[in-house]
């Protein structure tokens, strides 16, 4: 069953506002090295991203990251943003930006070859290595 539902979100000083599409109430975690040294920890961003839209996009800065990725915060206070692929074919918006606490379940994890030891979560979910997660944003 489809739970397509916008949020509402945006940075730390109010710069920049984001409207997320999603489908259903999933969050994964990368865990990454880039992702940890981007954030500090895994990256926990919502799952079936369909869309998003910037308020404010003059206080947007993006970094290429990789030769397939970019990272978008703002440029005034530093909040994270999203990540997306520069195909364009797959946005990763952090869910704590968002203003709704909503049903959120942590349900898949990815990159789990770079975890280190020192955290863990405690429910249980899909856990993926990098080439396997690769492979499954391939259409």
């Amino acid at each position: 069953m489809s739970m397509k539902m916008e949020y509402r979100g945006g940075c730390l000083c109010g710069a920049v506002q984001l409207y997320v599409m999603v489908d259903g109430h999933k969050v994964g975690a990368c865990h990454c090295a880039m992702c940890r040294k981007w954030g500090g920890g895994p990256l926990l961003a919502l799952e079936n991203v369909l869309g998003l839209r910037l308020e404010g996009e003059e206080a947007v800065s993006v970094y290429a990251s990789s030769n397939w990725a970019e990272r978008g915060f703002c440029s005034h206070c530093g909040t994270h943003l999203f990540y997306r692929l520069k195909d364009g074919g797959h946005y990763a918006v952090p869910v704590g930006l968002l203003e709704v606490d909503d049903d959120w379940v942590l349900d898949e994890e990815i990159f789990i070859e770079s975890q280190p030891p020192y955290y863990a979560f405690s429910n249980q979910t899909k856990r993926l290595t990098g080439e396997q997660a690769f492979a499954a944003k391939q259409p």
